[in-house]
């Protein structure tokens, strides 16, 4: 297992494809694409932007129960791709008693985000999908500032019940 850092969001052009990339802290550095859903690459870059939103957003109400019933999220895993579909687990401590709750990837590094958990991606993805090379020539900043771009077309209000 690979304890990774979650670099940013980015959209794959041409065809607009949000996606979160992830780069392994040790070894080769190897940088993992995962290709998500619009709505969840807001919630993401929201909150590394640090923007607050009216009301909770569904990550931001997940983050408040777990505090509110005394839940640690001890960690994010990326635990497998399985027909092109990534799969992840909420590891969570309460009272020493361990749980895992699968969830989807997008899911679980948007409450990472928020609660400041460490996300980590099995050696299978990684070895699987993991590239050494930056992706086409964009620097890391460049990835943050293209989505920020797309999300100059949003508002918090948007997200208000």
């Amino acid at each position: 297992m690979q304890e990774m850092d979650l670099l940013g969001v980015r959209v794959e052009l041409p065809a607009n494809a949000p996606m979160v990339l992830l780069r392994e802290r040790s070894g080769a550095g190897r940088t993992v694409p995962i290709f998500i859903g619009a709505p969840e690459a807001t919630a993401i870059a929201l909150a590394l932007d640090g923007v607050a939103t009216p009301r909770p957003m569904t990550h931001d109400l997940i983050r408040d129960l777990l505090e509110s019933l005394a839940v640690d999220l001890d960690r994010v895993v990326v635990s497998e791709l399985r027909d092109k579909t990534f799969y992840a687990e909420l590891h969570l401590v309460r009272d020493g008693e361990r749980t895992v709750v699968s969830c989807r990837s997008s899911d679980a590094i948007a409450i990472a985000v928020r609660t400041g958990t460490p996300i980590f991606a099995s050696d299978e993805v990684v070895d699987e999908v993991g590239y050494t090379d930056e992706p086409q020539g964009d620097e890391p900043e460049e990835v943050v500032e293209e989505f920020k771009d797309f999300l100059d077309t949003i508002s918090p209000e948007d997200f208000a019940d």
